[in-house]
């Protein structure tokens, strides 16, 4: 039953598990139907207190009338051209397989059973053939007699010292032997790593986001036929990854590609574009330029255009994205949009693409012409549309917006009085009062608009004073804004309770461009945390802010962005950092996302040009002068920044006399608040809402 406005509760913690989220959409090849994922959290039966999330599948008119198609974690489905089949991916045994749903009777049929696994199927335009992508290890790759039988072995070194070349460890036959010979000692420690006793680590990108995985892991292109009983061929060969087929007419696929044949994976940058025949013959390289990467974007149906992106190895990057002829690769033409961009398609005629791009706070969905490049924002930079499909002149997208985290629409091709077709979060979000938050903009001292955004509580009265929260965004070049889908319900959450929100998007956010990307190289600190403070007092000339009340909070990039600003400023009541880094040079070592700091710093910590700046920016030497409260939180499986970098922030404290909480939950990777168990999503935010009333 609908209740009037004075009824309506806050957004509880608990409506978290309530949120469904809609992705995956693809029309039907006649445009009457589609089909769509939705993603939602239920009690877990197995544990007691505990959820786990589902994902179904379901069909749909455009009426909304919709129907289950499938259940079991399934995803990525694609409807033959015939319209006769979608085929998506299910587990089994462990391994992500293809299956094929058939629309004229609802039957279902497992179509592949391939020890490696497939993910992402790709419909020839004929409909005859599908192509999919696969994950091998280098171990599994030389041993397979199939994709191997000559067992080559890569042209470079997999990082072994002492030996010249990959064939005497990995294609060594010798019988094992603790006591034998060295061949046969050396085939006992193999054995032993292979049976997790040991993880022997030579390559660089050995850290997982919750593991330590010491394999190379390859990934490569596989082709099946439909038929029963088919088996997969592989398309693409050697020791190198390939990423995202498209089909160029029934003959070609083109592909994104890592490869240096003298350089080992981890170590290569530069991406390609190749083509490649559907009998796996006639690899040629299409597109490279030294430190630069080329990313496949798009085929025309036809194979005559072809879209792609490039962007420089050298720096962070927003990436341009071009058109050409795919014939002649002549004279490509730029699509002036200084965004990030991405998930692109071609209208039916080809005049025109299709494409989304971050943007000012949103996700917004724009076209532009294919000979000209000329282009066209069609949707609010206050909306979230990071997916789409088109057919005939026909859109169908999910949207996020502030009054709704997720539901699917359809509309013309410029997305005029778009129609919702489904109701996942309408009912409940109908008994909820929302908080509205307002965009406003200032100029930085490096002459940059910063955006920021205020949420004043629900049941707001201006008569009174409240509490806020200044919540800042990781990345460093993430971006927020009310079509981000992902801090929906926390903001809300904490409107509900009483606080105000403030959010903005300091120097280095994405959805800006370039200049404003890069406005925080070699500055992590001292300029974004001056926007953000920025932001945090205009915000208080509003008035209605208590300037007593004020709170603190992020996590990752925003986690150090907390450490930092509680380690210069003495203005907030408490403050909670999450999954942070805090320490530059161990963060190097220990997080699988270390890298970054040669696009952001210049280098590496060993790198004497580099140690200064590194040494400055790190928040672990200012922690004698915070004074602030702080919680701190860590998953303990967290390898993208590492568990280390709370360690180390909370002992410091805690020796010193400081006033300092640290929650670590385990099992957690950096994904937590995003993916992760939902008790602990739940028990992050209502531990950081105590926290904070400890000291209101």
């Amino acid at each position: 039953m609908h209740v009037s406005y004075g009824q309506k509760k806050p957004i509880a913690v608990t409506d978290m598990l309530k949120i469904k989220r809609a992705s995956d959409v693809k029309f039907s090849p006649d445009g009457k139907h589609a089909v769509y994922s939705v993603t939602s959290i239920i009690p877990d039966t197995a544990k007691k207190k505990d959820y786990t999330y589902l994902r179904q599948l379901y069909i749909t008119d455009l009426s909304g009338k919709a129907q289950l198609l499938d259940t079991g974690a399934t995803s990525s489905p694609a409807y033959n051209p015939s319209g006769n089949s979608i085929a998506f991916i299910r587990p089994v045994k462990g391994k992500p397989q293809i299956f094929l749903y058939y629309t004229a009777n609802g039957k279902v049929r497992q179509l592949t059973d391939f020890s490696y696994g497939c993910s992402e199927p790709v419909w020839s335009p004929d409909g005859k053939q599908l192509v999919f992508t696969t994950d091998i290890t280098l171990q599994e790759l030389v041993n397979d007699k199939v994709l191997n039988p000559g067992r080559m072995v890569p042209s470079w070194n997999d990082g072994a010292p002492g030996f010249t070349h990959n064939q005497d460890l990995l294609t060594d036959t010798t019988n094992p032997d603790p006591d034998g010979d060295l061949r046969a000692i050396r085939a006992y420690l193999y054995d032993n790593a292979k049976d997790k006793k040991a993880k022997v680590i030579t390559h660089s990108k050995f850290q997982a986001e919750t593991y330590v995985n010491p394999e190379v892991n390859l990934s490569h292109i596989f082709i099946t036929d439909t038929a029963v009983g088919s088996t997969p061929r592989e398309l693409t060969h050697g020791f190198f990854s390939y990423h995202n087929p498209a089909f160029a007419g029934n003959d070609k696929i083109l592909v994104s590609l890592y490869m240096n044949p003298r350089q080992h994976p981890d170590d290569t940058k530069e991406a390609e574009i190749y083509a490649v025949g559907t009998d796996g013959n006639n690899l040629t390289r299409l597109m490279y330029a030294k430190d630069s990467s080329y990313f496949l974007e798009a085929v025309s149906p036809s194979g005559k255009w072809l879209v792609f992106q490039r962007a420089s190895e050298k720096q962070i990057d927003v990436g341009e994205m071009l058109i050409c002829p795919l014939a002649t690769l002549a004279s490509p033409v730029r699509v002036p949009v200084d965004r990030i961009k991405g998930k692109t398609k071609f209208s039916a005629d080809e005049k025109t693409i299709y494409f989304t791009a971050v943007n000012n706070g949103g996700t917004s969905l724009y076209k532009a012409d294919v000979k000209t490049g000329k282009a066209e924002k069609l949707t609010s930079e206050d909306e979230g549309i990071s997916e789409f499909d088109i057919s005939g002149n026909q859109l169908i997208f999910p949207k996020t917006w502030i009054q709704n985290p997720s539901e699917i629409f359809v509309s013309d091709l410029n997305v005029k009085a778009p129609k919702m077709i489904t109701q996942l979060n309408t009912g409940w979000l109908s008994e909820r009062e929302l908080s509205i938050p307002q965009k406003f903009t200032f100029t930085n001292n490096l002459g940059l608009t910063v955006e920021y955004w205020v949420m004043k509580p629900v049941n707001f009265d201006p008569a009174k004073k409240y509490p806020v929260l200044l919540d800042m965004h990781g990345g460093p070049s993430a971006m927020w804004g009310p079509g981000e889908p992902s801090m929906w319900h926390e903001f809300q959450f904490f409107c509900g309770k009483g606080f105000g929100v403030v959010y903005c998007n300091p120097r280095g956010s994405g959805g800006y461009g370039n200049q404003f990307l890069r406005a925080n190289y070699r500055d992590w600190g001292v300029g974004p945390s001056s926007d953000v403070l920025t932001a945090l007092t205009k915000a208080e000339a509003q008035g209605w802010i208590d300037t007593t009340k004020r709170f603190l909070s992020g996590g990752s990039y925003a986690g150090y962005l907390t450490a930092w600003i509680v380690g210069h400023d003495h203005r907030f009541r408490a403050a909670s950092c999450q999954r942070g880094v805090y320490d530059f040079k161990t963060f190097f070592g220990e997080g699988n996302a270390g890298k970054m700091l040669e696009n952001y710093f210049g280098g590496f910590p060993y790198v004497d040009s580099v140690k200064g700046v590194l040494e400055e920016q790190s928040p672990i030497n200012y922690v004698k002068d915070i004074t602030t409260p702080l919680l701190i939180f860590h998953g303990e499986s967290d390898l993208r920044t590492g568990v280390s970098q709370s360690e180390m922030l909370f002992k410091s404290l805690n020796t010193l006399g400081k006033p300092v909480e640290y929650v670590r939950h385990p099992g957690a990777s950096h994904e937590l608040v995003r993916s992760g168990d939902n008790r602990q999503r739940i028990d992050q935010m209502l531990r950081t809402y105590e926290f904070f009333s400890r000291f209101l």
